[in-house]
C-alpha cells in the first residue's frame, strides 16, 4: 500500500495518505458529477451532456435553464446528498458492529423513520413536511431505543446487530398494519414512499438536507481515526487513548441522523447504506471504515440506479428504491456466499 506523508516545515502538522484510496476517492467524484449531469440531461425532453454543462454555467437557453435549473437538477442533488448520508452512516454502522451486514436497512432504522411517516400519512393526514418530521422523529426513536437496548456496560456489535434485526422485524409488522389501516388513496401514497423515489423533488427538499450534511459529514468524519482505532477491539482503543463509548454515541447519533434526514427526504430507499461501504473498501483496499470514499460510493450508485431507472423505463414509472432493493439483494446473496465460503458463517 502506497502512502505519501506531509509534514509541516516545523513539525507541528503530520498528515497521512492512502494514494490508492485518494485516487479512488477522486475517480468517484468524477463518476458521481458526470452521472449526474447525465441524468439531468435524462427525461421526455432529452439535453446533451454539453448543454447541460453550459447551462449550469449559465449559458442555455431559457427553456433548458427551467428544465435544469428548477426540474431536474434539484432532484439530482437529493440524489447525490441522499446516497453520500447513507452511504457515510452505512460505514459507520459497519464500522461500529464489525460486521458486513450491519446497516440501517438491517438494524432497523429505516423502518423506523417508514413508520413515523406512515403515521403522520396514515393516522394524521398530513402534508409532505409533516411526514418528513415524522420520518426523522420515527428514525431517531428507533435509534435511541435499539442503542439502549443493546447496552450491557458498553455496545458490542454482535448485540447491536441482534437487537437491530429484531427491531426491523417488529416494525416491519407495524408497516404492514398501518397499510391495511390505510384507505386506497393513502395507501397508494404510503407505498410510494416507502418504496424509495426521487420524483418530485424540488428545492425545498434540497437545502434542509444540505444543511444536515453540513453539520454531520465532518462530525463523522471527524471520528474516522477512532472508528479505525476501535476495529482492533475496545481494549486496544483504549490503551491507545480512545474514548471508546463517548466516539461511539458520537458516530451513531451522527449516522442515525444521516439515516433519518436522508429517509425524509427520499424514503427508506434500500441496500445503498449496505453496499457503499463494502465496495468502497474493496476499491481502496484500505483498513477502516473508508468514510469518505463510502459516501462518494452512495451518492455514485443512487444516481446511476436512478439514471438506469429512467432508461429503462422512463422517467419516474419505476421508484430507484425498486432499483436499489433488486441490486442490492443480488449483492447480499453474494456477501453471504463470500462470508460462508470463508467460514464466518
Amino acid at each position: 500500500m502506497r502512502t505519501l506523508n506531509v509534514r509541516g516545515t516545523k513539525g507541528d502538522l503530520s498528515v497521512r495518505l492512502d494514494l490508492r484510496a485518494l485516487l479512488v476517492c477522486l475517480l468517484l467524484a468524477a463518476a458521481a458529477l458526470a452521472a449526474a449531469v447525465v441524468l439531468v440531461g435524462t427525461g421526455d425532453y432529452p439535453i446533451s451532456f454539453g448543454e447541460v454543462v453550459r447551462t449550469l454555467l449559465g449559458g442555455g437557453e431559457p427553456g433548458q435553464e427551467f428544465v435544469v435549473r428548477e426540474l431536474r437538477l434539484p432532484r439530482v442533488l437529493v440524489g447525490l446528498l441522499v446516497g453520500a448520508a447513507l452511504g457515510l452512516a452505512g460505514a459507520v454502522f459497519q464500522a461500529i458492529s464489525r460486521n458486513p451486514l450491519g446497516s440501517p436497512d438491517v438494524l432497523g432504522i429505516s423502518h423506523g423513520s417508514a413508520v413515523g411517516a406512515l403515521v403522520v400519512i396514515v393516522v394524521f393526514k398530513g402534508g409532505s413536511e409533516a411526514v418528513a418530521t415524522g420520518s426523522v422523529i420515527g428514525g431517531i426513536a428507533t435509534g435511541a431505543a435499539i442503542y439502549l437496548l443493546a447496552w450491557r456496560r458498553g455496545v458490542a456489535g454482535y448485540r447491536l446487530v441482534l437487537v437491530g434485526i429484531g427491531a426491523a422485524a417488529i416494525l416491519t409488522g407495524v408497516i404492514n398494519y398501518l397499510l391495511t389501516r390505510a384507505d386506497l388513496v393513502d395507501a397508494a401514497r404510503a407505498t410510494l414512499w416507502i418504496t424509495g423515489s426521487l420524483g418530485g423533488r424540488d428545492w425545498t427538499h434540497v437545502w434542509p438536507l444540505v444543511a444536515v450534511c453540513a453539520v454531520l459529514v465532518p462530525v463523522v468524519l471527524g471520528c474516522g481515526r477512532p472508528l479505525r482505532m476501535m476495529e482492533m477491539g475496545d481494549d486496544t482503543a483504549y490503551a491507545l487513548g480512545i474514548p471508546v463509548e463517548r466516539v461511539r454515541l458520537v458516530a451513531l447519533l451522527a449516522a442515525v441522523l444521516l439515516t433519518a434526514a436522508a429517509t425524509a427526504a427520499a424514503g427508506p430507499v434500500a441496500f445503498v447504506a449496505l453496499t457503499a461501504p463494502q465496495l468502497a473498501r474493496r476499491l481502496t483496499r484500505a483498513p477502516g471504515p473508508n468514510l469518505a470514499p463510502a459516501a462518494l460510493m452512495g451518492a455514485t450508485l443512487l444516481i446511476v440506479a436512478d439514471w438506469g431507472a429512467q432508461r429503462a423505463f422512463g422517467a419516474d414509472q419505476v421508484p430507484v428504491g425498486v432499483v436499489t432493493g433488486v441490486l442490492g439483494g443480488v449483492y447480499l446473496l453474494w456477501l453471504l456466499a463470500v462470508e460462508r465460503r470463508a467460514g464466518r458463517i
